[in-house]
């Protein structure tokens, strides 16, 4: 069997060990479910009206009945009803997933075109002022919060110089890209600058290591120039930590950045799951997280895979 087809026999046990998971850990939140859907109306309940709303629910039942069932739903594509939105769980997921996605590749983008330049550039000159400034400016924005950068970003862009939109109703991609743009901006700025520190030191360390390599030594006594041998033949081995972090990175962005989301309203699958937390909206809670469980698993999956492209020593062969 070949390694992918390996890789992919793993994922519906992941799946099931996430389900299993998430379905425990939702109600183990303390909390009645019922008074969480309805707010303060749950306190006009008559005890017949909280028992047939319990039973409409399917509460009534243990949790091993309610797994079952859930999972007899997933099996054929029902991820089953949000109570909060009264629509089905797949199409919440599907309606709000281009945002997040969207979002996160504007953020790998800003982050990967800031940090890895100043990475290499810091390398080629290590020690040096100019690196330790990199280094500096890298370490400030790996511990500065997101929520910390966003604010920033809408107090100099939005309130100083009036720009972008800090937020309002959110406009799709097709319907009008500019505007889209406009609003996605800022939040992609804020997730993408710590990102792109955490690639600047990623990449400044890979670099070093190769650039004292072998090959590299051969390929400048060859008179390549120095950005030929840079770019050409230390970069695409120096690639595989970013490459690494990258993924990690991608698939906690395709779980949506909450706080982001929450600061710019932004309509992301982070807010829905968190909305579907504090309304205890089992399924959505439940749907969601293994939505992005199963992409997560997917990136990681596509990253081992693009090990191989940039490094012809790794090979993944047919051995079980």
């Amino acid at each position: 069997m070949s390694y992918f087809l390996r890789r992919l026999a793993v994922f519906p046990l992941v799946m099931l060990g996430v389900s299993v998971f998430v379905f425990i850990a939702i109600r183990l939140v303390p909390g009645d479910a019922i008074t969480a859907m309805l707010g303060t109306e749950g306190g006009m309940l008559t005890p017949a009206q909280r028992e047939a709303l319990t039973a409409y629910f399917g509460l009534d039942q243990n949790w091993a009945v309610q797994y079952l069932r859930w999972l007899g739903g997933l099996f054929r594509g029902d991820l089953g009803i949000s109570v909060t939105y009264g629509q089905p769980v797949l199409q919440i997921i599907l309606d709000r997933f281009p945002l997040t996605l969207q979002l996160a590749l504007m953020s790998m983008v800003i982050a990967l075109l800031i940090g890895l330049p100043a990475g290499v550039y810091a390398a080629t000159r290590a020690d040096r002022p100019s690196d330790l400034l990199v280094r500096v400016f890298a370490m400030i924005g790996q511990s500065m919060p997101n929520f910390v950068v966003a604010l920033l970003a809408i107090y100099i862009l939005s309130v100083g110089f009036g720009v972008l939109p800090t937020m309002g109703r959110y406009v799709p991609f097709r319907e009008d890209p500019l505007g889209n743009l406009a609003q996605m901006i800022l939040p992609a700025i804020a997730l993408g600058t710590a990102f792109a520190a955490a690639v600047t030191r990623i990449s400044r360390a890979a670099m070093l290591d190769i650039l004292s390599e072998d090959y590299v030594r051969t390929a400048r006594s060859q008179g390549f120039s120095q950005r030929y041998v840079i770019w050409r033949h230390a970069l695409p081995n120096a690639l595989i930590p970013v490459l690494t972090l990258s993924g990690v990175e991608f698939g906690y962005l395709l779980g949506g950045a909450v706080i982001v989301e929450q600061i710019f309203a932004l309509p992301g699958l982070g807010r829905v799951v968190l909305d579907a937390i504090l309304q205890r909206d089992y399924a959505l809670v439940q749907g969601v997280v293994l939505f992005i469980a199963f992409n997560f698993m997917l990136v990681n999956l596509l990253v081992d895979l693009a090990y191989a492209a940039l490094d012809p020593r790794i090979r993944y062969g047919d051995r079980p």
